[in-house]
């Protein structure tokens, strides 16, 4: 049952230097012998029960004159650094390296720096003299050799001792801990982080990947960077993980706009989200200025010198970013701004500098979310590995679909298990089918058409044989497949069309919901069961356009002639193993494909009009003539 591990979190301390999606808040610079067990100690328990998530390094370098990556990294995502000056911090190499890494990364990223005086005055960190400047000079003695470094370590030494900062002087102990921690809540408040999931799974290097579109360290320009992907496969979520690690580093402020599809589609809601913008970032309102372009002029009056975070989540039109930022450079140069979408096209039109495509998670990623929200108990039941199989084949790596399933499987023994999932590849959950609607009721009448016929009909398909089709059904498949791609609802492969399993449930759901109990209404028909009972009981109308025949092993043998009589819509007509006993009437003149391999007669229908035929294919039949019939033939 090794597949089936991996479900388990595991729990470290604040202080542990374990990767945590949520970055620190706080990073501890201080020299152990001096204030380990004694003014760190309660400060870092101060900065805890407060839930300001600190890191302390309990495993002080023991060798090696480097920072070791983990610490690196630690320092790089703190949104504040607090360094404990004390009469020997000077001494160690190691708190020195981190000194210089420190302002390294409040210049390059804005990091906020707080250095605390205890019981050494400020003037002597700066100037290197007193008891602390004895104990650089031992060190300097050390590395005489290296001018370089001990000129990196006075500067810094320098730099650090001229920044606002809290000194012991005449209070006692508990009276600074408490003004630190005021000036700490104060510079997180304007930067609260988001809750970004209850497991997080794969978060981690798919957001180090978007920020190296960001060029962070880059503050001579304005970059703005695009994520898209289908619904439900993370994109917020990557964009909240951002937020939460490099916010804090934009010292003219930070927003982010959630929701902006909803929002902006309700009343005055644009206008709500200009005001929500330059309210976050400026801490004022400007809700007296009605008209939506004055604001725009005041955004940019306002903002254009400051060097900001925005994130726009969820932008389905160009009016929104043309509203709400412009092209980039309404903001201060080492501006960021990343938007959120399902449409890659409307980056495009946009003229974003990079975006990122969000794909599905690895195998070891959906099994390891599916584990965990469905809190499988005994793993060594080879039947949950074969029904867990199922459903991460049913989710396909889609972390919507992973929790929604896991969850409603938690606590259910095997039976329901699967008759769930079999209820679920009939009628997908509720809160999959809305996610993943929303970018289909975005398409134009056109692309649905196009994109129903694909989820029904033509999933794995080639492409130009597609197109032939859909061309002589009077839709616009060059433009319309297009438009499905950049809604990221399909995608071509070696020359085929693919598309998701979970996106082809919704759009075959769609078809299904217009007739939930009367399948003859439905425009199209696929699924077996209902297909057969449809030509069976001859309850076909006037609506159904397609029809695919794929039974499960079985032949269809009691068909009357009269199968297909109200048919008269009928387009498009796909048998795989269809057998019948008589001769059926085609009262439709409307087809473009017929596609019937081992065709039992030796001519078509008396009554059959294929006079708009596009594409018929009849491999392996007994078919001789097609006697007025003008179409190219693909055997």
């Amino acid at each position: 049952m090794t597949s089936l591990q991996g479900a388990s979190s595991s729990s470290s301390s604040p202080s542990s230097p374990s990767t945590n999606l949520r970055p620190y808040d706080v990073f501890l610079s201080f020299r152990g012998e001096d204030t380990r067990t004694n003014f760190t100690a309660y400060l870092f328990k101060a900065l805890c029960q407060n839930g300001i998530n600190t890191f302390k390094d309990d495993e002080q370098l023991k060798s090696g004159e480097e920072i070791s990556p983990t610490l690196l990294n630690a320092i790089k995502e703190s949104k504040i650094s607090i360094i404990i000056f004390s009469k020997s911090y000077a001494s160690s190499k190691w708190c020195l390296n981190e000194l210089t890494k420190i302002l390294e990364c409040k210049q390059m990223k804005g990091q906020r720096v707080l250095p605390v005086f205890y019981r050494v005055d400020p003037s002597d960190v700066r100037n290197q003299t007193k008891s602390f400047g004895e104990a650089f000079n031992e060190l300097e003695e050390k590395f005489k050799d290296d001018k370089i470094k001990v000129q990196t370590w006075k500067t810094a030494l320098t730099k650090v001792a001229d920044l606002s900062g809290e000194v012991l002087g005449n209070r006692n102990e508990p009276e600074l801990i408490d003004d630190i921690i005021k000036w700490v809540n104060s510079i997180l408040v304007k930067n609260p982080c988001f809750q970004v999931a209850i497991y997080p799974v794969g978060i981690e290097s798919r957001v180090e990947a978007v920020k190296s579109h960001l060029d962070i360290e880059k503050n001579d320009i304005t970059c703005m960077v695009g994520i898209f992907g289908i619904g439900g496969i993370g994109k917020t979520t990557i964009a909240k993980a951002i937020y939460n690690s490099i916010a804090s580093q934009f010292e003219g402020g930070s927003c982010f706009l959630e929701n902006i599809r909803d929002k902006a589609d309700q009343k005055d809601g644009l206008v709500r989200l200009q005001d929500e913008l330059l309210s976050n970032i400026l801490g004022e309102s400007i809700s007296m200025v009605e008209n939506i372009d004055q604001r725009i002029t005041l955004i940019k009056q306002r903002l254009c010198n400051l060097r900001i975070f925005l994130v726009l989540d969820d932008v389905d039109q160009p009016n929104q970013l043309e509203k709400l930022a412009g092209k980039g450079d309404w903001f201060g140069l080492g501006s960021r701004i990343i938007i959120t979408t399902r449409d890659k096209h409307l980056l495009t039109v946009h003229g974003v500098d990079s975006t990122y495509q969000m794909n599905k998670l690895d195998d070891n990623e959906d099994l390891e979310l599916f584990s965990f929200h469905a809190s499988i108990k005994d793993k060594s039941n080879d039947d949950y590995v074969e029904v867990t199989k199922n459903a991460l084949r049913y989710a396909g790596g889609l972390p919507l679909a992973l929790i929604v399933v896991g969850s409603a499987l938690k606590g259910r023994d095997i039976p329901y298990w699967k008759s769930k999932l079999d209820e679920y590849k009939k009628i997908p959950p509720n809160d999959i089918q809305k996610k993943l609607q929303i970018s289909y009721d975005g398409l134009c009448r056109n692309a649905q058409d196009i994109f129903l016929h694909i989820a029904c009909f033509f999933k794995g398909e080639n492409v130009k044989y597609v197109k032939k089709i859909l061309d002589s059904c009077g839709f616009y498949p060059d433009s319309g497949i297009k438009e499905l791609e950049d809604k990221c609802l399909i995608t071509q492969s070696c020359g085929s069309l693919m598309i998701h399993g979970l996106v082809q449930e919704m759009g075959r759901e769609i078809v299904r919901q217009v007739s939930p109990y009367n399948p003859g209404r439905r425009t199209r028909l696929w699924f077996h069961e209902e297909v057969r009972d449809v030509l069976e009981d001859n309850t076909g109308t006037n609506s159904v356009e397609g029809i695919l025949i794929d039974l499960p092993g079985e032949d269809l043998t009691h068909l009357s002639s009269n199968a297909f009589m109200e048919m008269k819509r009928l387009r498009l007509f796909i048998s795989h193993n269809a057998r019948l006993s008589e001769e059926l009437n085609f009262s439709s003149n409307q087809l473009r494909l017929l596609y019937w391999p081992e065709y039992p007669g030796e001519s078509l229908p008396s009554n059959f009009c294929g006079r708009k035929l596009a594409v018929l294919r009849m491999p392996k039949s007994l078919l001789k003539g097609l006697e007025g019939v003008e179409v190219q033939l693909l055997f």
